[in-house]
């Protein structure tokens, strides 16, 4: 029942709401958070600390960048996600949230080809 009781209290909080369902859509670094969601970097940060420490989200280095996905062990938090993202007519941030996901790649790429570079002049 602990558990059932943390995913709600989890989901009672619109940014970590918000993140989450982002994450359910794909792997994401803090400044991919950040463009989406319009928030500030520690805002997004601690949140995402919480998040990891109740086992929801875990996280992968990936040179110099941070990214952060679903834990996919939870079935139930999986199961709500999967509803609220069917349903996103209903919520207009987060609808507006998924819209702006699509250019999170685009963002990454060109910050990977920077480092690169600096690489190659070193």
């Amino acid at each position: 029942m602990r558990a059932l009781i943390n995913i709600f209290k989890v989901l009672a909080d619109e940014t970590r709401l918000r993140i989450l369902v982002l994450l359910y859509q794909k792997k994401l670094c803090v400044c991919q958070l950040q463009g989406v969601m319009k928030e500030s970097q520690p805002k997004i940060s601690k949140h995402l600390a919480k998040l990891r420490n109740m086992g929801f989200v875990k996280d992968e280095r990936d040179e110099k960048f941070i990214f952060y996905y679903l834990n996919k062990e939870n079935k139930m938090l999986v199961s709500i996600l999967e509803n609220i993202t069917r349903n996103t007519e209903d919520y207009p941030t987060l609808k507006e949230d998924l819209l702006r996901i699509s250019y999170t790649d685009d963002y990454i790429k060109e910050k990977m080809k920077e480092l690169k570079d600096l690489k190659k002049d070193d």
